[in-house]
């Protein structure tokens, strides 16, 4: 009898934790089914209200990114709440996407979040540089300033109106950073290098046409993404294989490119580059009006004796040869005609009335006669 009371607590106790167990499992169970419950179809659906809580998400959208392709992205960062909520909100808009970073904010309703991303207003990280344009800004006498690309690039930096690389941040970027530390050709580190930390080291360096950077990124490394860019670009153009056949450095090739870009009319591109090759033969002064604007604080078609006095890194009317840098980005175009320039003898041109009609010629007499006729239509007269 003893051995049987002995044995009653034992089995108390393994039925406790039976009971225990079951108890265990059972809330294990409701909690498994909660959960599921809540991940389908609380979860799953869940979509936020309004444009956000402020707190600002950048999201890259890369070329053929759809708003499938976007979506582990968009719910792994909180911009919306399930991917159901974003397809279903991508049915009703079908949006068109472009390429770039997008500021968003957390807790969007998918709507919202769609319609941001389908913005152009709110895209960055994405610059258009026209062809010929310079680093800096640009005061046009008697009209408007004309933004420069380390302006450009800034406003594409902005995550909100406090948060922007600075075009003081990026003109210190290329003026302070080793050249090699930028991803600059290695056929232009000499003359770069030259140039000190003047910022204009990298003129002509960053080709026209659309670059995609990460604008969250420091301005070090932004410029040397659209450095890198643009050394492929420009050497995809022949620029480095037909420099031999021209008679010019891979660099003097941009630089006279640049020339080309600012000097010439539309369609005679090949015939100013001819002159340029043709004066520098000759060992001429090109004695280009673009080269003395490139110094200037505001600038014009014509410009003043004075003007043309100012010994430039740039002004080749007072020095021999090329600027030591590019004046401009040029253009395919541009580049083009350097490589390719049309055959001719002639050392002047100038551009005679305002529809761009341009005379060519040899004669320096000649050239004098077509000169006159420009002031005669006006084309040379200065607003200074």
């Amino acid at each position: 009898m003893g051995s049987t009371r002995n044995m009653q607590p034992k089995f108390r106790r393994r039925r406790q934790h039976a009971a225990a167990l079951a108890l265990g499992l059972v809330v294990l169970l409701i909690g498994t089914c909660a959960y599921i419950w809540y991940q389908r179809d609380v979860v799953a659906v869940r979509d936020y209200a309004g444009e956000g809580n402020g707190n600002v998400v950048m999201v890259r959208v890369s070329p053929g990114d759809s708003v499938d392709s976007l979506a582990e992205q968009l719910v792994d960062k909180d911009v919306v709440g399930s991917r159901r909520a974003l397809m279903s909100a991508a049915e009703r808009k079908d949006p068109e996407l472009q390429a770039g970073y997008y500021p968003l904010q957390e807790q969007m309703s998918a709507d919202k979040a769609l319609e941001w991303l389908s913005s152009e207003d709110r895209r960055r990280g994405v610059v258009d540089i026209p062809n010929g344009l310079t680093l800096n800004d640009v005061q046009v006498v008697g009209g408007d300033n004309r933004k420069g690309i380390f302006t450009l690039i800034s406003e594409q930096t902005c995550q909100d109106e406090h948060t922007c690389v600075s075009v003081e941040d990026l003109r210190t970027a290329a003026a302070q950073t080793p050249p090699e530390q930028l991803g600059i050709a290695e056929w232009a580190l000499e003359p770069v290098n030259a140039r000190g930390d003047d910022p204009k080291r990298i003129e002509g360096l960053i080709s026209p046409g659309v670059h995609l950077f990460d604008p969250t990124s420091g301005p070090k490394e932004i410029l040397k993404s659209l450095l890198g860019n643009s050394k492929e670009q420009y050497e995809n153009t022949g620029l480095v294989s037909t420099a031999e056949n021209v008679g010019l450095s891979p660099y003097d090739m941009l630089v006279a490119a640049s020339l080309v870009e600012r000097e010439a009319p539309e369609g005679d591109f090949d015939k100013v580059a001819r002159v340029i090759l043709n004066r520098l033969h000759e060992n001429q002064r090109l004695e280009f009006d673009s080269t003395v604007n490139y110094g200037l604080s505001e600038v014009e078609v014509a410009t003043t004796d004075e003007d043309r006095k100012r010994l430039t890194p740039w002004n080749t009317y007072a020095k021999e040869g090329l600027p030591d840098t590019p004046i401009a980005s040029p253009g395919q175009q541009a580049l083009h005609a350097i490589e390719n320039p049309a055959e001719g003898d002639w050392l002047y041109f100038v551009t005679v009335d305002r529809n761009g009609r341009t005379v060519f010629n040899r004669d320096f007499e000649a050239h004098e006669r077509a000169i006159e006729e420009s002031r005669r239509n006006g084309v040379l007269d200065s607003n200074r």
